[in-house]
């Protein structure tokens, strides 16, 4: 099996002591990759896995560096790239698209009082506009998760705006 090859990684000792205890935290077992990568993300502040953490992982693990950007490309929780503070993902499922008869209202609600279009970033680093597969809330709709939190029932401006101002 290939795994990881880069030996020299940029992170910090606390960092790594961090990722450590995560890795613990799971036994340092490989099947629970989603789990690690979710609590090892959380420790960025930009909520994503740079590329030095995802080769000390695959390292630590035994397992093909490969593997560990396949689960942060297909996982839309997961971010290999840079995020807001607060990503707010709206889901795209067909289903929700169907329930949802406000998706379009719901997005282009936060576009406007965010001032970003979908894919893009708050100019202060706190918001990412994003979409992704189900997270399950059809029966809520419209509503949208940040941060693995689903915010239900934002049917107007003024539920979103108050969504908006609650988050530090």
């Amino acid at each position: 099996m290939l795994t990881a090859q880069k030996s020299n990684y940029p992170l910090s000792a606390e960092l790594k002591t961090k990722i450590d205890f995560v890795l613990e935290a799971h036994d340092n077992d490989p099947t629970q990759i989603v789990g690690i990568l979710l609590e090892v993300q959380d420790l960025e502040e930009m909520r994503y896995v740079p590329e030095p953490t995802a080769y000390y992982l695959a390292e630590k693990l035994s397992l093909p560096i490969t593997q560990i950007f396949d689960c942060l490309n297909f996982y839309a929780q997961l971010s290999s790239t840079p995020r807001a503070k607060y990503p707010i993902q709206i889901c795209n499922s067909p289903a929700c698209r169907v329930n949802q008869v406000n998706t379009d209202f719901l997005l282009k609600t936060f576009e406007n009082l965010l001032d970003i279009k979908l894919g893009e970033t708050t100019y202060d680093g706190r918001f990412t506009l994003e979409t992704c597969a189900c997270y399950g809330a059809c029966d809520r709709a419209p509503s949208v998760r940040i941060n693995g939190k689903i915010y239900d029932h934002l049917n107007t401006q003024e539920k979103i705006e108050e969504l908006l101002r609650s988050l530090p």
